[in-house]
């Protein structure tokens, strides 16, 4: 590497001057002052350091001590917090840790991008000091120092820096954060779909258990219903006693399946609490909208959002955008790189605007403000192949994003088919177990009216209590599947 420098000094910056002190006493007592104050808060600051923090005695050294909300029971007085799949996906937005880790990543990302953008620009610094060195007991007027011209030197100088170097001058540098900021930005975006898809599941999950514990709780109460039923025909003796058996079996057996959809729904509420609340809290509900009409967009529509909104395809083209750069940054390290610094200020040996300078006092009093500048360049000449292997390194990596890249965009068209067509399939299903829901309720009726005239056996009357259970539980389940289908869609397509 070849380094060459020019320097250009205007006024009286260096020199040895000596006499008359025009503002000198007033500006050394404040440069001590300073000087000073500095040395007792370095001081301080050390001692607070060293000094260990005290405690409080409500929170132990690992953090803030565990917190739980007050939970629903038969005694809890405040009424319950209605939470929609909106507000459930907003507040997990601002209590997932690992949701909340990307965004801040998306955040830095911005910064670095300011400071890379910052740092094409000029910088401006003020540094001041004061050289005291040991004299000569006054029969020179230099100190014992080579670099100093004499017994006091001052420096207060005002400073322009300029870096030009390659990664400035083309640019590279600022257009490489700025793509890592869009590739932190599809990366919360991901998360951010991802983390919906996540609420969405937990959501209707447990509005399809509440579901069930009705359906359960129903279900216990037409098992006890029939176990009266055939109790009272025993014993008017239109009825076998294997027919109370078969009720009394049924209705033990409901009992159970009522006490496993109560667990089952206290089970979700908590992984639900646990998500959107910063607190654990029981005390909410969820809206049920399961009924509610949720549409599904056509093929065409679909596939055009998804060529416009995926944000695994824009990480992938922001990724390879990156290598690009990263190659042009290689090739660039083979330029020159220049800088120019531009100092303001004295340099002298009284800290004032004006002094005689002793090797002429004839002069009078001269200034000491002035100026001068550097302007340096470093060529690179032979470095035994460092630059041209990190230049090799970075277009095997850019192949590699290239790879990725195409990879992304047959992975967006699987995922795209696979997603729309399971929504397709479980939008039909909730159509059917609709059906067979009715179905099944309309069988029980009938087999209840055909027992009640002695045409039915008591098992036909518990099978039918069983399947209608079941096609309830089914149809419940069904309409998750297309909430969940749909959510998932999302994440290819974004919002519709």
């Amino acid at each position: 590497m070849i380094s060459s420098v020019w320097n250009h000094e205007h006024g009286r910056v260096f020199h040895g001057n000596r006499g008359t002190r025009l503002a000198g006493p007033a500006l050394q007592l404040i440069l001590f002052a300073i000087t000073a104050l500095l040395a007792v808060g370095f001081v301080g600051f050390a001692a607070r350091a060293q000094s260990p923090s005290p405690q409080r005695d409500d929170q132990s050294a690992g953090g803030p001590p565990m917190q739980l909300a007050e939970l629903a029971g038969p005694n809890n007085t405040t009424p319950p917090l209605t939470i929609t799949l909106q507000d459930a996906i907003e507040r997990a937005r601002k209590n997932d840790a690992q949701f909340l880790a990307i965004v801040s990543d998306k955040q830095s990302a911005r910064e670095s991008r300011v400071q890379a953008r910052d740092a094409i620009l000029p910088s401006v610094s003020y540094t001041s000091q004061a050289l005291l060195t040991q004299g000569n007991g006054g029969r020179t007027s230099v100190g014992r120092f080579v670099t100093n011209d004499g017994v006091h030197v001052y420096r207060s100088w005002g400073v322009v820096h300029e870096d030009l170097s390659p990664n400035n001058y083309m640019g590279t540098a600022y257009h490489r954060a700025a793509a890592e900021e869009a590739i932190a930005s599809a990366r919360a975006e991901i998360a951010k779909r991802g983390l919906t898809v996540v609420v969405t599941k937990l959501y209707y999950a447990l509005a399809d258990s509440q579901r069930k514990y009705a359906t359960a709780q129903e279900a216990l109460e037409t098992a006890k219903h029939f176990y009266d039923i055939t109790q009272d025909a025993e014993r008017q003796g239109q009825a076998a006693h294997s027919d109370v058996l078969q009720a009394v079996i049924q209705y033990e057996q409901q009992k159970q399946a009522f006490q496993d959809a109560t667990l089952a729904m206290e089970s979700a509420r908590l992984n639900l609490a646990v998500l959107i609340f910063p607190i654990l809290n029981e005390n909410f509900s969820v809206v049920d909208d399961l009924d509610a009409p949720a549409a599904l967009p056509q093929f065409s529509e679909a596939e055009r959002m998804a060529g416009r909104e995926n944000p695994d395809l824009r990480l992938a083209m922001e990724a390879l955008r990156t290598a690009n750069l990263d190659v042009v940054a290689a090739k660039g390290a083979f330029l020159p790189a220049f800088f120019v610094d531009g100092d303001y200020g004295i340099e002298a040996n009284d800290f004032a605007l004006h002094s005689i300078n002793v090797e002429k006092p004839d002069a009078g009093v001269l200034p000491n403000l002035g100026y001068f500048v550097t302007v340096g360049v470093n060529v690179p000449v032979w470095d035994w192949g460092t630059l041209r292997s990190k230049l090799h390194q970075s277009e095997l990596k850019r192949e590699q994003a290239r790879a990725e890249l195409s990879q992304a965009q047959r992975q967006l068209l699987s995922n795209l088919y696979g997603s729309y067509n399971e929504a397709t399939v479980a939008k039909a299903e909730v159509e059917e177990s609709r059906r067979t829901a009715d179905l099944a309720a309309e069988s029980l009726r009938l087999i209840n009216l055909r027992y009640t005239a002695g045409a039915s056996s008591a098992l036909e009357v518990v099978t039918a209590e069983n399947t209608l259970t079941q096609a309830r539980n089914a149809y419940d389940d069904a309409q998750v599947r297309y909430r969940v289908a749909l959510a998932t869609l999302q994440t290819v397509t974004g919002s519709f």
